[in-house]
C-alpha cells in the first residue's frame, strides 16, 4: 500500500513537471479533444432537418418549431419596446415620475420601485385586453387550430382596439400626414401599426403630462406658502424646499394620495367606468 502511495506521489510530480514545461502542447491536445467532441456532436444530429416548410391547403406556408422559436427567441428583444409602447406602462410611468419631483423627493420611492408599480398596474389594466389575446389568438394557436400568422393577425386585434381608444384624433392625423398616407384609409381600423404605434405614444405623453401638471398644483402652492413665510420671518438663507418637504408629505398621506393616484390612472383608461 505504501509502495502505491509512493508511485502514485511519483507520477503526479512528473505529470505537474510535463504540465508546466509542456503549455503548448496541452492547450493544442485539449483544443483538438474539443473540437472531435464538436464533429461527434455534429455528426450525431447531421440527420435534424433544420427548416421543414409544410404548405397548407390555403396556400399559405407553416415553418418548422426549429425556425419558428428562432423566431421567438429572437422577438423576444422587442418584449420590453412593446409593453412600454404598446400598453400602459408609459403613462403611468411618467405620471409618478412627475408625482416624485412634485414632492421633491430625489431617490424616493426608487426608480426600481417605480418601474414595478408601474408594470403591475399595466398587468391590472391591461387584463382584458390581454385575456382577449389568449382567448382569440393564442389558444387556438396552440391547440393547432390556427396558423401563426393567423394567430398574430388575431392577436393585433385586440391591442389595435386599446390604442385607438387611447389615441388623439389629431395624433392620428399628424402621422398619417408625415407617412403620405392621407385619403388611403376610411376608418381609424384600417391604419397600420407603424402609424398607430407613434400616435399612441404620442398621445400617452400627452395625457401623461397633463395629469402631471395638476398634480404638481398643490405642491408647486405648498411651496410658495412656505417660501413666503420664511421670507417675511427673515429666514432667506433656509431653503424653503427642507421646509416644505415634510409638509407635502403629510399632505400627500392625509389624502391617500397613493390611492388617488393609481385609482385615477386606471379609471383613466377606462377601469371601472
Amino acid at each position: 500500500m505504501i509502495n502505491l502511495l509512493l508511485s502514485y506521489k511519483a507520477f503526479m510530480q512528473q505529470f505537474l513537471h510535463f504540465c508546466t514545461t509542456h503549455k503548448t502542447t496541452l492547450k493544442c491536445l485539449v483544443i483538438t479533444l474539443l473540437t472531435l467532441i464538436g464533429m461527434q456532436a455534429n455528426a450525431q444530429q447531421a440527420g435534424i432537418e433544420a427548416v421543414t416548410v409544410t404548405t397548407n391547403p390555403d396556400g399559405s406556408q407553416d415553418y418548422s418549431m426549429t425556425l419558428q422559436a428562432l423566431f421567438i427567441m429572437t422577438a423576444l428583444s422587442l418584449i420590453p419596446a412593446a409593453i412600454m409602447m404598446m400598453t400602459s406602462f408609459t403613462r403611468i410611468i411618467v405620471v409618478l415620475s412627475i408625482l416624485r419631483q412634485a414632492i421633491g423627493l430625489q431617490q424616493s420611492p426608487s426608480n426600481q420601485i417605480l418601474i414595478g408599480i408601474s408594470l403591475f398596474m399595466s398587468m391590472f389594466i391591461m387584463a382584458p385586453v390581454f385575456e382577449q389575446v389568449n382567448e382569440k389568438a393564442l389558444q387556438p394557436y396552440l391547440s393547432e387550430e390556427m396558423t401563426s400568422l393567423e394567430a398574430f393577425e388575431e392577436a393585433k386585434l385586440p391591442m389595435r382596439d386599446f390604442m385607438l381608444s387611447q389615441t388623439r384624433v389629431t395624433d392620428l392625423e399628424t402621422f398619417i400626414r408625415i407617412g403620405g398616407y392621407e385619403g388611403q384609409f376610411d376608418s381609424p381600423e384600417q391604419v397600420p401599426l407603424t402609424v398607430l404605434i407613434p400616435a399612441f405614444v404620442t398621445s400617452e405623453l400627452k395625457t401623461a403630462f397633463q395629469i402631471g401638471f395638476m398634480l404638481f398644483i398643490p405642491f408647486l402652492i405648498l411651496d410658495l406658502v412656505v417660501a413666503s413665510i420664511l421670507m417675511a420671518m427673515g429666514m432667506m438663507m433656509l431653503s424653503p424646499m427642507i421646509v416644505s418637504l415634510p409638509f407635502k408629505l403629510m399632505l400627500f398621506v392625509l389624502v391617500d394620495g397613493w390611492n388617488l393616484i393609481l385609482g385615477t390612472l386606471a379609471t383613466s383608461f377606462g377601469m371601472g367606468v
